[in-house]
Protein backbone atom coordinates (compact mmCIF):
# COMPACT_ATOMS: atom_id res chain seq x y z
CA UNK A 1 0.00 0.00 0.00
CA UNK A 2 1.11 3.62 -0.53
CA UNK A 3 2.36 5.53 2.61
CA UNK A 4 -0.67 7.37 3.79
CA UNK A 5 0.30 10.84 4.82
CA UNK A 6 3.73 12.59 5.52
CA UNK A 7 5.21 13.78 9.06
CA UNK A 8 3.52 16.82 8.13
CA UNK A 9 -0.37 16.51 7.31
CA UNK A 10 -2.42 15.93 9.92
CA UNK A 11 -4.34 12.46 9.87
CA UNK A 12 -8.22 12.62 10.54
CA UNK A 13 -8.71 9.33 11.23
CA UNK A 14 -6.05 8.77 13.64
CA UNK A 15 -6.73 7.92 17.47
CA UNK A 16 -4.41 7.94 20.42
CA UNK A 17 -4.79 5.47 23.37
CA UNK A 18 -3.68 5.85 26.85
CA UNK A 19 -2.57 2.16 27.61
CA UNK A 20 -1.18 3.39 31.36
CA UNK A 21 -3.10 2.05 33.66
CA UNK A 22 -3.66 -1.28 32.25
CA UNK A 23 0.09 -2.06 30.67
CA UNK A 24 1.45 0.45 33.77
CA UNK A 25 -0.73 -2.00 35.89
CA UNK A 26 0.94 -4.73 35.04
CA UNK A 27 4.08 -3.05 37.48
CA UNK A 28 2.78 -2.63 40.31
CA UNK A 29 -0.42 -4.85 40.40
CA UNK A 30 -2.65 -1.81 39.18
CA UNK A 31 -2.46 -0.46 42.58
CA UNK A 32 -2.83 2.84 41.55
CA UNK A 33 -4.85 5.49 43.72
CA UNK A 34 -7.37 7.70 42.66
CA UNK A 35 -5.92 11.62 43.08
CA UNK A 36 -3.22 9.31 40.32
CA UNK A 37 -6.08 8.20 38.23
CA UNK A 38 -7.88 11.80 38.00
CA UNK A 39 -5.01 13.50 36.96
CA UNK A 40 -4.12 11.31 34.70
CA UNK A 41 -8.03 11.14 33.26
CA UNK A 42 -7.96 15.21 33.30
CA UNK A 43 -4.29 15.24 31.52
CA UNK A 44 -5.79 12.85 28.90
CA UNK A 45 -8.75 14.91 27.74
CA UNK A 46 -6.73 18.41 27.86
CA UNK A 47 -3.99 16.69 25.71
CA UNK A 48 -6.67 16.14 23.47
CA UNK A 49 -6.18 11.61 23.65
CA UNK A 50 -8.96 10.42 22.45
CA UNK A 51 -9.45 6.83 24.76
CA UNK A 52 -7.72 6.02 27.86
CA UNK A 53 -7.75 2.31 29.20
CA UNK A 54 -8.50 2.19 32.26
CA UNK A 55 -7.46 -1.69 33.37
CA UNK A 56 -8.49 -5.28 32.81
CA UNK A 57 -12.09 -6.48 33.35
CA UNK A 58 -10.78 -9.12 35.28
CA UNK A 59 -13.12 -12.06 36.55
CA UNK A 60 -13.05 -12.18 40.66
CA UNK A 61 -13.91 -15.92 40.24
CA UNK A 62 -10.41 -15.86 38.79
CA UNK A 63 -7.76 -13.29 40.24
CA UNK A 64 -8.08 -12.82 44.25
CA UNK A 65 -9.10 -9.02 44.50
CA UNK A 66 -6.45 -8.62 47.75
CA UNK A 67 -3.74 -9.15 45.21
CA UNK A 68 -4.46 -6.12 42.83
CA UNK A 69 -5.56 -2.89 43.01
CA UNK A 70 -8.86 -2.25 41.96
CA UNK A 71 -8.07 -1.59 38.17
CA UNK A 72 -7.29 -5.45 37.30
CA UNK A 73 -11.23 -5.38 38.11
CA UNK A 74 -12.30 -2.24 36.31
CA UNK A 75 -16.27 -2.13 38.08
CA UNK A 76 -17.87 0.40 36.22
CA UNK A 77 -18.53 1.88 39.85
CA UNK A 78 -15.20 2.72 40.12
CA UNK A 79 -14.68 4.21 36.81
CA UNK A 80 -17.83 6.28 37.19
CA UNK A 81 -15.87 7.60 40.52
CA UNK A 82 -13.27 9.25 38.39
CA UNK A 83 -15.02 10.15 35.07
CA UNK A 84 -18.94 11.11 36.25
CA UNK A 85 -20.14 10.91 33.11
CA UNK A 86 -17.56 11.57 31.53
CA UNK A 87 -19.02 14.64 29.47
CA UNK A 88 -15.96 15.20 26.98
CA UNK A 89 -14.48 13.91 23.85
CA UNK A 90 -11.83 11.51 25.67
CA UNK A 91 -13.32 7.77 25.45
CA UNK A 92 -13.06 5.12 28.04
CA UNK A 93 -11.78 1.80 27.20
CA UNK A 94 -11.23 -1.69 29.22
CA UNK A 95 -9.06 -4.90 28.20
CA UNK A 96 -11.08 -7.85 28.53
CA UNK A 97 -8.90 -10.84 28.43
CA UNK A 98 -10.67 -13.95 26.69
CA UNK A 99 -10.96 -16.72 29.21
CA UNK A 100 -10.06 -14.27 32.02
CA UNK A 101 -13.41 -11.97 32.15
CA UNK A 102 -16.54 -13.38 32.76
CA UNK A 103 -17.84 -10.72 30.04
CA UNK A 104 -21.46 -12.35 29.81
CA UNK A 105 -21.94 -10.72 33.94
CA UNK A 106 -19.43 -8.50 34.23
CA UNK A 107 -19.64 -6.57 31.26
CA UNK A 108 -22.98 -4.60 31.12
CA UNK A 109 -24.77 -2.80 28.82
CA UNK A 110 -23.40 -0.05 27.23
CA UNK A 111 -26.26 2.52 28.06
CA UNK A 112 -25.77 1.56 31.54
CA UNK A 113 -22.09 1.66 31.91
CA UNK A 114 -19.34 4.51 31.66
CA UNK A 115 -17.20 2.70 29.37
CA UNK A 116 -16.91 3.12 25.75
CA UNK A 117 -14.44 0.38 23.99
CA UNK A 118 -14.27 -3.29 24.87
CA UNK A 119 -10.82 -4.56 23.88
CA UNK A 120 -9.84 -8.39 23.63
CA UNK A 121 -6.55 -10.62 22.53
CA UNK A 122 -6.85 -13.04 21.18
CA UNK A 123 -5.57 -16.65 21.75
CA UNK A 124 -8.63 -18.58 20.68
CA UNK A 125 -10.55 -17.25 17.65
CA UNK A 126 -13.96 -18.77 18.68
CA UNK A 127 -13.59 -17.30 21.95
CA UNK A 128 -12.72 -13.93 20.97
CA UNK A 129 -15.39 -14.03 17.92
CA UNK A 130 -17.98 -14.78 20.75
CA UNK A 131 -17.11 -11.75 23.33
CA UNK A 132 -16.69 -9.25 20.15
CA UNK A 133 -20.55 -9.99 19.50
CA UNK A 134 -21.64 -10.16 22.84
CA UNK A 135 -19.88 -6.34 23.63
CA UNK A 136 -21.21 -5.28 20.04
CA UNK A 137 -24.73 -6.14 21.30
CA UNK A 138 -24.43 -4.28 23.91
CA UNK A 139 -23.96 -1.15 22.44
CA UNK A 140 -20.05 -0.91 22.49
CA UNK A 141 -17.20 -0.50 20.44
CA UNK A 142 -14.37 -3.28 20.24
CA UNK A 143 -10.82 -3.92 19.02
CA UNK A 144 -8.80 -7.17 19.24
CA UNK A 145 -5.24 -7.51 19.91
CA UNK A 146 -3.30 -10.26 17.63
CA UNK A 147 -0.41 -10.99 20.35
CA UNK A 148 3.13 -11.74 19.45
CA UNK A 149 2.71 -11.45 15.86
CA UNK A 150 6.62 -11.20 15.75
CA UNK A 151 6.54 -15.29 16.08
CA UNK A 152 3.65 -15.92 13.68
CA UNK A 153 3.35 -17.28 10.50
CA UNK A 154 2.18 -14.90 8.09
CA UNK A 155 -0.68 -16.86 6.85
CA UNK A 156 -1.84 -17.58 10.18
CA UNK A 157 -2.55 -13.77 10.58
CA UNK A 158 -3.93 -13.68 7.24
CA UNK A 159 -6.39 -16.22 8.50
CA UNK A 160 -7.35 -14.57 11.56
CA UNK A 161 -7.94 -11.30 10.51
CA UNK A 162 -10.02 -12.90 7.20
CA UNK A 163 -11.84 -14.61 10.02
CA UNK A 164 -12.13 -11.23 12.48
CA UNK A 165 -12.75 -9.12 9.16
CA UNK A 166 -16.10 -10.69 9.63
CA UNK A 167 -17.09 -9.45 13.12
CA UNK A 168 -18.85 -6.73 14.44
CA UNK A 169 -14.73 -5.63 15.91
CA UNK A 170 -13.92 -1.96 14.84
CA UNK A 171 -10.11 -2.76 14.70
CA UNK A 172 -7.66 -5.11 14.72
CA UNK A 173 -4.59 -4.67 16.75
CA UNK A 174 -0.50 -5.82 15.67
CA UNK A 175 0.93 -6.26 19.36
CA UNK A 176 4.79 -6.21 19.36
CA UNK A 177 4.17 -8.73 22.89
CA UNK A 178 8.17 -9.35 22.86
CA UNK A 179 9.19 -5.92 21.21
CA UNK A 180 11.24 -7.88 18.46
CA UNK A 181 10.39 -5.87 16.00
CA UNK A 182 12.10 -3.63 13.32
CA UNK A 183 10.37 -0.43 11.51
CA UNK A 184 10.99 -2.39 8.06
CA UNK A 185 8.54 -5.61 9.80
CA UNK A 186 6.14 -3.31 11.07
CA UNK A 187 5.94 -1.68 7.75
CA UNK A 188 5.40 -4.82 6.32
CA UNK A 189 2.76 -6.41 9.08
CA UNK A 190 0.77 -2.76 8.58
CA UNK A 191 0.65 -3.32 4.60
CA UNK A 192 -0.95 -6.74 5.65
CA UNK A 193 -3.29 -5.54 8.00
CA UNK A 194 -4.75 -2.45 6.28
CA UNK A 195 -5.40 -4.36 2.93
CA UNK A 196 -7.65 -6.71 5.42
CA UNK A 197 -8.79 -4.22 7.10
CA UNK A 198 -10.16 -2.15 3.98
CA UNK A 199 -11.99 -5.15 2.53
CA UNK A 200 -13.84 -5.26 5.71
CA UNK A 201 -13.90 -1.66 6.31
CA UNK A 202 -12.33 -2.31 9.93
CA UNK A 203 -9.54 0.09 11.40
CA UNK A 204 -6.17 -0.72 11.87
CA UNK A 205 -3.85 -0.51 15.89
CA UNK A 206 -0.79 -1.04 17.18
CA UNK A 207 0.76 -1.91 20.55
CA UNK A 208 4.71 -1.89 20.85
CA UNK A 209 6.82 -2.79 23.48
CA UNK A 210 10.60 -0.90 24.09
CA UNK A 211 12.67 -3.70 24.14
CA UNK A 212 15.11 -2.21 21.43
CA UNK A 213 14.13 1.31 21.84
CA UNK A 214 12.26 1.23 18.95
CA UNK A 215 8.40 1.33 20.58
CA UNK A 216 8.17 4.78 19.17
CA UNK A 217 9.51 4.03 15.74
CA UNK A 218 7.42 0.96 14.95
CA UNK A 219 4.21 3.18 15.91
CA UNK A 220 5.04 6.18 13.61
CA UNK A 221 6.19 3.49 10.67
CA UNK A 222 3.21 1.57 10.87
CA UNK A 223 1.30 4.67 11.21
CA UNK A 224 2.71 6.33 7.74
CA UNK A 225 1.31 2.68 5.74
CA UNK A 226 -2.44 3.32 7.46
CA UNK A 227 -2.68 2.21 10.86
CA UNK A 228 -4.58 4.60 12.99
CA UNK A 229 -5.48 3.49 16.54
CA UNK A 230 -2.20 4.01 18.18
CA UNK A 231 -0.94 2.64 21.90
CA UNK A 232 1.24 4.92 23.88
CA UNK A 233 1.69 5.19 27.96
CA UNK A 234 2.95 8.20 29.65
CA UNK A 235 6.51 7.80 30.42
CA UNK A 236 6.49 4.73 28.39
CA UNK A 237 5.33 2.58 31.67
CA UNK A 238 4.09 -0.91 30.94
CA UNK A 239 5.08 -4.46 31.53
CA UNK A 240 9.12 -5.35 31.08
CA UNK A 241 10.68 -2.64 28.63
CA UNK A 242 7.94 -0.60 28.45
CA UNK A 243 6.07 1.05 25.52
CA UNK A 244 5.75 3.70 23.48
CA UNK A 245 5.73 7.08 25.27
CA UNK A 246 2.81 8.75 25.09
CA UNK A 247 4.64 12.44 24.74
CA UNK A 248 6.42 11.25 22.18
CA UNK A 249 3.86 10.23 20.23
CA UNK A 250 1.60 13.82 20.89
CA UNK A 251 4.78 15.58 20.47
CA UNK A 252 5.53 13.69 17.11
CA UNK A 253 1.39 14.47 15.78
CA UNK A 254 0.97 17.18 14.01
CA UNK A 255 -2.28 17.37 14.95
CA UNK A 256 -3.21 20.85 16.99
CA UNK A 257 -6.04 19.20 19.04
CA UNK A 258 -2.84 17.20 20.07
CA UNK A 259 -0.57 18.58 23.36
CA UNK A 260 1.99 17.53 25.59
CA UNK A 261 2.35 19.18 28.11
CA UNK A 262 -0.61 18.17 30.13
CA UNK A 263 1.11 14.81 29.90
CA UNK A 264 4.56 16.18 31.01
CA UNK A 265 3.02 17.39 34.52
CA UNK A 266 2.29 13.97 35.31
CA UNK A 267 5.90 12.88 34.40
CA UNK A 268 6.64 15.72 36.71
CA UNK A 269 4.41 15.34 39.38
CA UNK A 270 3.49 11.14 39.51
CA UNK A 271 5.91 8.62 37.33
CA UNK A 272 8.84 9.61 38.48
CA UNK A 273 7.63 9.43 41.74
CA UNK A 274 6.60 5.64 40.79
CA UNK A 275 10.35 4.96 40.18
CA UNK A 276 11.89 6.13 42.65
CA UNK A 277 9.47 4.04 44.99
CA UNK A 278 10.75 1.01 43.19
CA UNK A 279 8.34 0.42 40.52
CA UNK A 280 10.17 -0.91 38.05
CA UNK A 281 10.13 -0.32 33.64
CA UNK A 282 12.09 0.79 30.72
CA UNK A 283 14.29 -0.10 28.37
CA UNK A 284 17.15 -2.37 29.87
CA UNK A 285 19.54 -4.80 28.85
CA UNK A 286 18.10 -7.85 29.78
CA UNK A 287 14.92 -6.69 27.97
CA UNK A 288 17.15 -6.09 24.96
CA UNK A 289 17.93 -9.33 24.58
CA UNK A 290 14.64 -11.07 25.10
CA UNK A 291 13.78 -8.69 22.09
CA UNK A 292 16.77 -9.74 20.02
CA UNK A 293 16.15 -13.40 20.73
CA UNK A 294 12.43 -12.85 20.25
CA UNK A 295 11.12 -14.76 23.34
CA UNK A 296 8.52 -13.51 26.24
CA UNK A 297 10.31 -11.09 28.71
CA UNK A 298 9.18 -13.34 31.59
CA UNK A 299 13.11 -14.30 32.44
CA UNK A 300 14.29 -10.60 31.77
CA UNK A 301 11.56 -9.25 34.25
CA UNK A 302 12.81 -11.47 36.94
CA UNK A 303 16.37 -10.74 36.73
CA UNK A 304 15.65 -6.63 36.97
CA UNK A 305 13.57 -7.59 39.86
CA UNK A 306 16.76 -9.49 41.13
CA UNK A 307 18.77 -6.00 40.88
CA UNK A 308 21.11 -8.89 38.90
CA UNK A 309 24.18 -6.72 36.91
CA UNK A 310 25.48 -10.08 35.25
CA UNK A 311 24.02 -9.31 31.59
CA UNK A 312 26.76 -11.59 29.91
CA UNK A 313 25.73 -14.68 32.18
CA UNK A 314 21.88 -13.84 31.40
CA UNK A 315 22.42 -13.63 27.89
CA UNK A 316 24.13 -17.18 27.84
CA UNK A 317 21.54 -18.37 30.53
CA UNK A 318 18.85 -16.82 28.21
CA UNK A 319 20.30 -18.69 25.08
CA UNK A 320 19.61 -22.07 27.02
CA UNK A 321 16.86 -21.36 27.80
CA UNK A 322 15.72 -21.10 24.29
CA UNK A 323 17.52 -23.54 22.81
CA UNK A 324 17.04 -26.12 25.46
Amino acid sequence: MAQKGDLLSVRQDIRVVDATIRDGGLCNDFRFDDKFIKALYNANVKAGVDYMEFGYKASKEIFNEEDFGKWKFCNDADIRKIVGDNKTPLKIAVMADVGRTDFKKDIIAKKDSPIDLIRTYINAIPAAVEMIEDAAKKGYETTINIMAVSKARTEDITAALETLGQTPVNAFYIVDSYGALYPEESRRLADLYCSIADKYGKSVGIHAHNNQQLAFANTIEAMTQGVSYLDATVDGMGRGAGNCALELLLGFLKNPKYQVAPILKIIEEYTHKFKAEGVKWGYDIPYLLTGQYNTHPRPAIQFVKEDRQDYYKFSNELYDIINS
